[in-house]
Order: C-alpha cells, then sequence, then structure tokens
C-alpha cells in the first residue's frame, strides 16, 4: 500500500496541491488561536459570528444537561428527541414551509434528498460549479448527470431540450443559492421559470444564502420572492450563519415524508447530539432577532470591495461574504497564502484545483460580522504588500 500511495502524494506536493490540516488552539472568531500564535481569521463560514456567542454555548450545556451527548440511535430507531422536533418545526416556520426534516450534515442532506428523488432513467441538471456534495449525490443517485454552464439558462435550455419526449421520466435541477468559491448567487428566478416550462424540480442548496440574504435572513429564495411551488426543495445548514451544526431540508409534507421513507443517508446514520439541536435553534432565534449583523457585514464586504479596486485587485462580482480574489496557478495562491500568514498573521486560505478549475487557484476571502473596519483595513494593506512581493 505505501508504495502504491506514495508517489501520488508526492506528486501533489510537487504540484503544490498537498492538502494540510492547521490545529486550532481556540474558539472561531475573527482573530484565531492557531498554532500556538495568534491570527486574523479571513477563511470562516462563521458569517454572523455565532460560533461562540455566550447564548449558544448556554443553549448548548442545557441541552447537554437535560438529554446527555450523544442521541444514541437514528431517527427513527429512538434518536429524535424533543430537541430535535422542536428545531424542525421552527426552520419550517422561518422559512415558511409545511415541514423541516434535520440531516446530520450538508453534504449527507444532498445525497439524501437528490438519491430519493431521481434515480435510473431520470435526469440531474447541475450548474457546472455546484458544490461537491450536489455533484457527488448526481453521481450515486443513478439518474443521468448533466451540468450546465455556470449560470447559464441556455446552456441548461439546451440539455432540457433534449428530453423533451421523455415526460414519464423525472427531471431535477439542482444548483446552490450562493454559490461557495465564486460567492455569486444563482439565477433562480430564471432557473424556476425553466424548471416549470421543462415540467421539472427546482432543488436550491442555500447552505451559504441562509442567515445572510433575505428577509430576516431567509436566504435566495426569499431573496427573490420565489414561493415553495417555484422552488420546491430547499436545503440549508446550520453551520455557518447559524453558528452550530447540522443541516436541514425544508418543503412540502409530501417531500419530507418521501426523504423519511427512502432517504438512506436520513435512515442509517445516527441523529444529531440533541444538544446541538438547541444550540442551532437558539442561533436561529439570533439570525432572526434583527438585521444588526446583516447589516455590518454588508458594510465590511463593501469597504472591502472598495479598498481592493482602489489597490486594483481583481475580485470576482459577489456581494456576499464570499470574496474571490484570482491568483492563477496552485503554486502562486499557495505563495500568497503563506506570505500573508507569515509576514502579517493573516489567514487565508487558498483554494486550488480540483476544487476550481485549473488556472483559477484563488484566495477565498470570507468577511464575518464580528470582524471590524480596522482589520478589514489590514486585510487589505496585506494584500497589496503580498502581491507587490510576488512580482518582484
Amino acid at each position: 500500500m505505501e508504495e502504491t500511495l506514495a508517489p501520488a502524494l508526492q506528486r501533489r506536493h510537487a504540484q503544490s496541491l498537498y492538502r494540510q490540516r492547521r490545529i486550532v488552539t481556540g474558539p472561531q472568531g475573527s482573530r484565531l488561536s492557531l498554532d500556538d500564535g495568534s491570527v486574523l481569521n479571513f477563511c470562516s463560514n462563521d458569517y454572523l459570528g455565532l460560533a461562540n456567542h455566550p447564548e449558544i454555548i448556554a443553549a448548548l450545556k442545557r441541552g447537554a444537561d437535560e438529554y446527555g451527548v450523544g442521541a444514541g440511535a437514528s431517527h427513527l430507531i429512538n434518536g429524535h428527541s424533543r430537541a430535535h422536533h422542536a428545531l424542525e418545526e421552527a426552520l419550517a416556520d422561518f422559512l415558511g414551509r409545511p415541514r423541516a426534516l434535520l440531516f446530520s450534515t450538508g453534504y449527507m442532506a444532498n445525497l439524501g434528498v437528490i438519491t430519493s428523488l431521481v434515480g435510473k432513467g431520470d435526469a440531474i441538471l447541475e450548474d457546472r460549479i455546484n458544490h461537491a456534495s450536489l455533484i457527488d449525490a448526481g453521481l450515486l443517485s443513478g439518474a443521468r448527470l448533466q451540468r450546465y454552464l455556470h449560470a447559464d439558462i441556455n446552456s441548461l435550455h439546451k440539455h432540457l431540450q433534449k428530453q423533451a419526449n421523455t415526460d414519464d421520466r423525472r427531471r431535477l435541477i439542482a444548483t446552490d443559492g450562493v454559490f461557495s468559491m465564486d460567492g455569486d448567487l444563482a439565477p433562480l428566478p430564471a432557473l424556476s421559470a425553466t424548471a416549470q416550462h421543462y415540467n421539472a424540480w427546482l432543488m436550491v442548496d442555500d447552505a451559504h444564502g441562509i442567515g445572510i440574504i433575505g428577509k430576516q435572513g431567509r436566504g435566495t429564495v426569499d431573496h427573490f420572492a420565489l414561493d415553495q411551488n417555484q422552488a420546491p426543495v430547499l436545503m440549508g445548514t446550520l453551520s455557518k450563519a447559524f453558528g452550530a451544526f447540522g443541516a436541514f431540508v425544508a418543503g412540502s409534507e409530501a417531500l419530507i415524508d418521501t426523504l423519511i421513507q427512502q432517504a438512506r443517508s436520513y435512515i442509517y446514520t445516527t441523529a444529531l447530539p440533541p444538544a446541538i439541536a438547541e444550540a442551532a435553534r437558539t442561533g436561529l432565534a439570533l439570525l432572526q432577532a434583527g438585521d444588526e449583523r446583516r447589516e455590518k457585514l454588508t458594510a465590511l464586504i463593501q469597504q472591502f470591495r472598495n479598498g481592493a479596486e482602489q489597490l486594483g485587485l481583481t475580485l470576482m462580482a459577489s456581494q456576499t461574504p464570499i470574496q474571490p480574489l484570482i491568483v492563477g496557478t496552485a503554486r502562486q495562491a499557495m505563495t500568497l497564502s503563506e506570505i500573508l500568514l507569515q509576514d502579517h498573521q493573516i489567514l487565508v486560505s487558498a483554494i486550488r484545483p480540483p476544487t476550481v478549475p485549473e488556472g483559477s487557484a484563488r484566495l477565498r476571502i470570507t468577511l464575518c460580522a464580528n470582524h471590524t473596519a480596522t482589520q478589514v483595513d489590514q486585510l487589505l494593506a496585506a494584500l497589496d504588500a503580498g502581491t507587490q512581493k510576488m512580482v518582484q
């Protein structure tokens, strides 16, 4: 095994594609204790700064006191607690949908939904830069997976037109709401209209949108004023804006009942710890409580984009907390990331192929509501110095 695996690992090293873990020694925040040092953190998905919020920590402790730690079994055996049920009801009410269903992760939610809704002989159509979990779910479903050009409705039309005479087969269009590597929004109104025209279903993975976009953070579907008929399948995660962990699918009674009956990634796994469900419900209450965090985050995003423009840094067209700076090769992205860390004590991850296409390796800069304007200025100054150092 060693002789077989080692050469591939060596090639990854040589190509600047080798992945490494860093050891964090404290809670998430704008500053992070990392490898025995303190760094400014600009690569977290904790968009509203709730991961270390005292009310969420207190809810976790209360939940552990009441329910213990482990759920003990899957939801369908004896692991479905009152805490889980209360969170599902709160999520359904928040999103204006009849029901919601908890999953352990967004990856498992996407696997469960797609493999339950389509199979052999059906078709699933996905944006080319969808999250890996959507792509993997499409492959595992057995349905014919077709990937249309990014946010390109004409490309989607061409794929669907080829199936015009297969009305007895199911068609599912799956898209990110906010694309996790580019930060832009999916053209949901056009996708919904296309889905309805071709008698297809639309699924939106809004992991990076819910909590941030829309009224009270109800996500991209709300932002575009789409209802359940227009976007019948909505997935979200609890590990980003909510400051907790887990995922959910929200939709109709029939959808949720179907997932309970058929979603293998729901049926055959232990339920989330009930204490985590209590923490997530508190996170939901906090993000609903007001728009102060979202308004501050919006101001920080604009500050960063204005500053980057003044410095001549080319950002992608994103108005979300995800602000990608395209660097080029994997080696260049790794070099700039290391300059920021070593020279300026700023942590920004380099994103490289195969996560993003060849030639588009980038720094995936993410802004959070607990950053300060001063910290954003520090980041901009470090990026200016770092990019200049690279061309010397």
